[in-house]
């Protein structure tokens, strides 16, 4: 497995991208350049968030049901700032989200209903970091490991929770899935024409960011070493995998 992050794919111009992640944020930490920068090729990006994102805050005072429209609200103004397409919400409660068939019949719902040609979500493998020194959030690994069982093989099956059929949202096929993965990937795409949607995406998410300088300082220089592996100004690495 190549783990330099440099590209052994040929770029990709998706006319539909669904990103799946468990909490407002997310996708904007690990992926909102490479959004903006479909989108600016002109593909719909959308955006499914599984938890109600009520259990992040070192706040005291704050409580879950004001938390979770804030959220909500943050990260449908960061969506707009890149010129996404829209956000769905599930809420799943924050922190306790599990790899269940409920959850896959859900993420299945809104890939039959889109049919996007690339997913991007967490990557359920990426456990802990000693390097960083951090554990990866639970709900970042079920979010990861939920739509890669939903992509491949239920999407893909009229069988597969036909009740989805019979409702009429007919099987599709992925072709591409986007793993984020900070230290092991296999491709970028490059930011540099869309990494101050990037900022202005985090800058969004209010509520998350007490340090948003430091936060967008740091995320800069992720994305100008992913860029220089690939021969890009800035990049933002993915584990990729095209289905067969």
């Amino acid at each position: 497995m190549n783990t330099s992050g440099k590209i052994s794919f040929n770029p990709i111009t998706p006319k539909i991208v669904l990103g799946v992640a468990a909490h407002p944020d997310d996708l904007d930490f690990g992926a909102s350049g490479a959004m903006a920068a479909f989108a600016k090729d002109g593909a719909s990006v959308h955006y499914l968030i599984l938890t109600d994102g009520s259990k992040g805050s070192a706040d005291t005072t704050m409580t879950p049901e004001k938390l979770t429209e804030m959220r909500r609200q943050e990260q449908r103004d960061a969506v707009a700032h890149f010129g996404g397409a829209g956000v769905e919400f599930l809420d799943y409660p924050d922190g306790q989200l599990e790899v269940t068939m409920e959850l896959k019949q859900d993420i299945i719902k809104a890939i039959r209903t889109l049919k996007p040609d690339v997913v991007v979500t967490m990557d359920p493998t990426m456990v802990y970091s000693s390097l960083r020194g951090i554990i990866n959030h639970p709900d970042h690994r079920a979010a990861g490991q939920a739509t890669l069982d939903a992509v491949y093989p239920l999407a893909r099956d009229h069988m597969s929770f036909p009740e989805l059929f019979e409702q009429g949202h007919e099987p599709h096929k992925v072709k591409t899935v986007l793993l984020i993965n900070f230290e092991h990937n296999n491709f970028a795409v490059n930011i540099t024409d869309t990494i101050d949607f990037k900022m202005k995406a985090l800058e969004a998410h209010v509520s998350q960011m007490p340090e948003l300088e430091k936060t967008q300082a740091w995320m800069r220089d992720l994305a100008s070493k992913a860029g220089a592996k690939n021969g890009y100004t800035y990049g933002e690495a993915f584990m990729r995998i095209d289905i067969d």
